[in-house]
């Protein structure tokens, strides 16, 4: 069963649509990343799963249940840190989250189970404003966690935080997921998105680029890199010729080269076709492509993502 369905999931604000019929499916138990440049449509996304805003056309279907016309059941099984924890700077770690656990109705023991899974148990009764931004992330994600959720999501959760901190978010969500949660990951952050995630979806101007298992997404980009020795006449005529062979799917021109959609282990088969019809390669090698390369391509932005609202 998917976690997470959205069918045409519109939002508009006048005549601009910040959500574009946005059509997702979140698998239940996987690590989900949701992308995207400023002003893609994340944070309206997130809103309206949350019910936080009302769609202008389409629905959202949260485990399993619509969230519109049933949101206490749809958004019982899910915790969500968005925009960054708030939490009372004067009181502990503990007291914050007995406050929320009161406000709804949870059992005081939820308090204590929530500070030793983000492992902030030894430092629960110091106050709030004498944490560290990784504590603070780890705190929020705890009040995520009170309800016991199927469904967990986190905008930004590694925001402001230096190296040391995001590997401890990293291995804290790794942890989440592995005990059968769903998670909901948004991030301007592509090496973590690359590092934690299942499966993604990139959107610019609310509107779904592309969407699926993170290594179908790379395989786009990967091949051979080839550079013939001689003039763009030769290249066209190299490029020709290996188009021509079967087992390659296709050759584009990149980076002053041409690259090979073929498996890295023929490169060789590759140089020795060109020899053969008199074809010199001044370079040839195997060309592996990141998820930021991918969110580039695919956006046409010539600078690294950033958070939207």
């Amino acid at each position: 069963m998917d976690a997470i369905v959205t069918e045409s999931l519109t939002k508009r604000y006048g005549q601009r649509a910040a959500v574009d019929a946005l059509a997702l499916n979140v698998p239940a138990g996987s690590i989900f990343g949701l992308l995207g440049p400023n002003g893609a449509g994340k944070t309206t996304t997130i809103a309206m799963l949350l019910a936080l805003v009302r769609p202008t056309a389409g629905r959202a279907i949260v485990l399993g249940h619509d969230v519109q016309r049933e949101p206490a059941r749809a958004l019982a099984g899910v915790g969500a840190m968005i925009e960054g924890p708030a939490f009372y700077p004067y009181l502990s770690g503990r007291d914050n989250l007995r406050a929320l656990a009161l406000a709804e109705g949870l059992p005081p023991a939820r308090v204590d189970a929530v500070l030793a899974e983000v492992e902030l148990a030894d430092r629960a009764q110091d106050r709030y404003r004498t944490y560290s931004q990784g504590m603070r992330q780890r705190l929020g994600i705890a009040a995520a966690l009170l309800r016991a959720p199927q469904l967990i999501i986190l905008d930004e959760p590694t925001n402001g935080l230096d190296p040391a901190g995001q590997i401890e978010i990293q291995q804290l969500i790794r942890t989440l997921a592995a005990s059968g949660r769903t998670i909901l990951l948004s991030s301007h952050l592509l090496h973590d998105v690359e590092q934690l995630c299942d499966r993604v979806a990139i959107l610019k101007g609310g509107r779904l680029l592309a969407s699926g298992p993170i290594a179908a997404l790379l395989q786009r980009g990967n091949g051979v890199l080839v550079r013939v020795a001689g003039d763009a006449a030769l290249a066209e005529r190299a490029a020709a010729l290996l188009r021509g062979i079967p087992w390659v799917v296709g050759v584009a021109p990149q980076a002053g080269g041409l690259l090979v959609d073929a498996p890295a282990e023929r490169a060789a088969d590759l140089s020795l076709a060109l020899a053969a019809q008199g074809i010199g390669v001044a370079e040839l090698r195997a060309q592996h492509t990141s998820l930021e390369e991918v969110f580039l391509q695919l956006t046409g932005d010539d600078r690294r993502p950033t958070t939207d609202t």
